[in-house]
């Protein structure tokens, strides 16, 4: 059962759940607004949280358009009774009775099932009545594969270049992650994977320890999923959205990055061609480049990313449970 906090005594204490593949859904009842909200209750650390709230005015309602698309709202997630994240919702429909709000926070690979969070929403009504509540949340059991990785002297010099060129990249990269433009909505059902290719040779959140040819070892995650497949291999858009990024990077060599929503990209790694240039639209399913082996690469393959507000999640979530359309 949801615990309310801080609600106005006008909002109906009577609470409506119904289940489905992707989300828990709550409908709350107040004197002159509806509010609908569904979001992914239960989820693996790398994933994501999404909550969608959608606002309705009802006949009582005598407050105007302005003043009722003035609401604003924030998820917070709590872990250990104390706000560690947080990001505000952003529009994905407006109309006269109706705000339609979406939001997602990424999940540490870090956390455990022994976790214990939860979710709270804190929402100004018509950006005047400051009201909040809580969501239940758990975290389920994931295991991540422990690898060990030989570099070679060509690898060794990628890993641990540390010229201006591969900073200014770099930077370049985190500049258009951490981006958040709230008119960027593009894909709102499930992904597509990349490639037609089940082959993974390596998968989100790997620990990897790097062992270069000095001598010296370094560890860290893996960001993205792998797919083992030849060079020339087609690479597909995973959903709709904005290429903002097609470049020839020192560490990912060819490389693509899509804008989905708002600081949610896809990444697509050490390509021999790519199809598509900074700025177009592109469908889902659209081809936008080959795979290959550019890059700080160990063979051909293909490396696929999804970041949300900056930090990497599992792609398979997005194939899997991201389903916000309806």
């Amino acid at each position: 059962m949801i615990k309310i906090k801080k609600i106005a005594v006008t909002l109906l204490a009577s609470l409506l759940f119904s289940i489905s593949a992707f989300a828990k859904e709550a409908i709350f009842k107040g004197a002159d607004y509806d509010l609908n909200l569904r979001y992914n209750e239960i989820a693996k650390p790398g994933d994501a949280v999404f909550v969608k709230i959608n606002f309705s005015r009802n006949s009582k309602s005598r407050v105007s358009k302005k003043e009722f698309l003035a609401t604003t709202a924030t998820l917070e997630f709590l872990v250990n009774g104390k706000t560690t994240r947080s990001s505000e919702f952003y529009a994905i429909s407006k109309e006269d009775k109706d705000l339609t709000m979406l939001t997602g926070i990424p999940l540490s690979t870090w956390w455990t099932e022994e976790t214990k969070c939860s979710l709270k929403v804190v929402y100004n009504l018509y950006g005047k009545k400051k009201m909040e509540f809580d969501l239940p949340f758990t975290l389920e059991h994931k295991d991540f594969v422990e690898e060990i990785i030989e570099l070679n002297e060509q690898n060794t010099a990628i890993k641990t270049d540390t010229s201006t060129k591969r900073m200014d990249q770099i930077a370049r990269l985190n500049a258009i992650l951490e981006t958040k433009n709230t008119s960027s909505i593009y894909q709102l059902s499930n992904f597509t994977a990349p490639t037609t290719a089940t082959r993974r040779t390596s998968f989100f959140g790997d620990r990897r320890t790097f062992k270069y040819t000095t001598g010296k070892t370094s560890t860290n995650l893996h960001f993205g999923i792998d797919y083992g497949v030849p060079t020339g291999t087609k690479v597909t858009s995973c959903g709709a959205g904005r290429v903002v990024l097609k470049e020839n990077r020192v560490s990912t060599g060819w490389s693509i990055v899509i804008e989905h929503l708002p600081g949610l990209y896809s990444l697509y790694y050490h390509m021999s061609e790519t199809k598509v240039k900074e700025g177009d639209i592109v469908k889902p399913g659209q081809l936008i480049g080959l795979s290959g082996a550019t890059g700080l690469a160990t063979g051909p393959h293909l490396h696929w990313e999804i970041r949300l507000n900056m930090e990497a999640v599992s792609p398979d979530f997005f194939v899997e449970n991201f389903n916000c359309e309806n």
